[in-house]
């Protein structure tokens, strides 16, 4: 099964993420199939985020299932209910 998730990037003591499509048998920082977006969970005053909302709608169209982070990613920036 196809997932969106998070994958890190940033340093240590300072994560960053990408939103990524892999598969769900794939190591949290291994192969993606496609970078969709990243996320700074230490942005103040609020986590900022960006998306590409096409890529988005595509895969979410074709089935992929968020995780609960992405979820709520997604449902802020208006592609899930």
């Amino acid at each position: 099964m196809v997932k969106i998730r998070l994958t890190r990037v940033g340093a240590k003591k300072a994560p960053v993420y990408r939103i990524v499509v892999a598969d769900e048998r794939t190591a949290r920082d291994g192969k993606a199939i496609a970078i969709i977006g990243t996320y700074n969970p230490l942005h103040k005053p609020e986590a900022e985020y960006t998306l590409d909302e096409e890529a988005a709608k595509k895969w979410v169209a074709n089935g992929a299932q968020a995780t609960p982070k992405v979820h709520a990613i997604l449902k802020k920036a208006g592609i899930v209910k």
